[in-house]
């Protein structure tokens, strides 16, 4: 749709539903931890995407080397190497509005290399867009998802699932965003269950969209990714208390033989303004 064709209300609408997340894994090179920490929270958190349209909520999250030492991998390391990824963004997009935000964000990632305010120092680890699939919530009027990323939670799991050969994971829910249906079931057998006392207040599920063709990075781990399921795991409190429930959960998926977590990791947030975790990455 042209300019010209949109109602002249085209902008101002949105209703806040999340509808996908970005999701962005990456390693600063040595010794270049602190100017990218920097140059991350300072310019590009926003630059590459809050002051975009239809971006509504991000935070971002890191991996020390202690978290690392508890992560789970596979045999075959689904980012060629599992302790790769020490920084993680996230961010939620609105419903509806999935095209209209990758457009933007396309021109604007071509707009910031060409004006120099990229950072050569760092290495993508796994960066994809997703669409939201569900929730499972251990409190009948908790954190609504859409507040998720807003609220002070003190740590987060990321699982990525993959379905056994020959199943595809279940239904792709697009909420809207590439022409499929509003499809938010969270009974599904792969997702877990959250103990109405225990410090895990919310999972969330996402499926990935495959990179385009012409796609500016290159990265292991997104061949099959519209077939897996990432899973976003909010905690109340530090993954010391809860993690051990993820190492349960991965086995009693492989004992399904439904699915298997191919890989997962812990993380805190960042504390903006500030270098703290600079130097416990490696």
């Amino acid at each position: 749709m042209s300019t010209t064709e949109r109602p002249a209300d085209w902008d101002l609408g949105g209703e806040i539903v999340l509808g996908s997340a970005l999701f962005t894994l990456v390693d600063p090179h040595k010794g270049h931890e602190v100017a990218y920490n920097r140059w991350y929270e300072r310019d590009h958190f926003y630059a590459g995407c809050m002051n975009g349209p239809w971006f509504f909520a991000g935070r971002r999250w890191v991996c020390t080397r202690d978290l690392k030492d508890v992560r789970l991998g596979s045999p075959e390391p689904l980012f060629g190497d599992d302790r790769a990824g020490s920084y993680l963004a996230l961010y939620w997009t609105a419903k509806g509005r999935f095209r209209d935000m990758v457009d933007w964000s396309t021109r604007q990632v071509r707009w910031l290399h060409a004006n120099g305010r990229m950072f050569a120092e760092r290495d993508h680890v796994h960066t994809l867009l997703y669409l939201y699939q569900g929730a499972v919530e251990r409190d009948p009027d908790g954190v609504p998802p859409e507040l998720a990323l807003d609220h002070p939670f003190r740590s987060l799991g990321v699982l990525v699932v993959e379905p056994a050969a020959g199943g595809d994971g279940g239904d792709r829910g697009d909420g809207g965003d590439t022409g499929g249906g509003d499809d938010r079931r969270t009974d599904r057998a792969a997702r877990p269950v959250l103990p109405p006392d225990g410090p895990v207040a919310l999972v969330l599920s996402f499926r990935g969209v495959p990179l385009p063709d012409d796609a500016p990075v290159e990265q292991p781990g997104t061949d099959g990714a519209d077939r897996r399921e990432l899973q976003l795991w909010f905690a109340q409190d530090e993954p010391g208390t809860w993690w051990a429930s993820v190492g349960d959960y991965a086995d009693s998926l492989a004992e399904s033989g439904e699915a298997r977590v191919r890989w997962a990791s812990p993380f805190i947030p960042t504390v903006p303004g500030t270098d703290l975790y600079t130097d416990q990455l490696w």
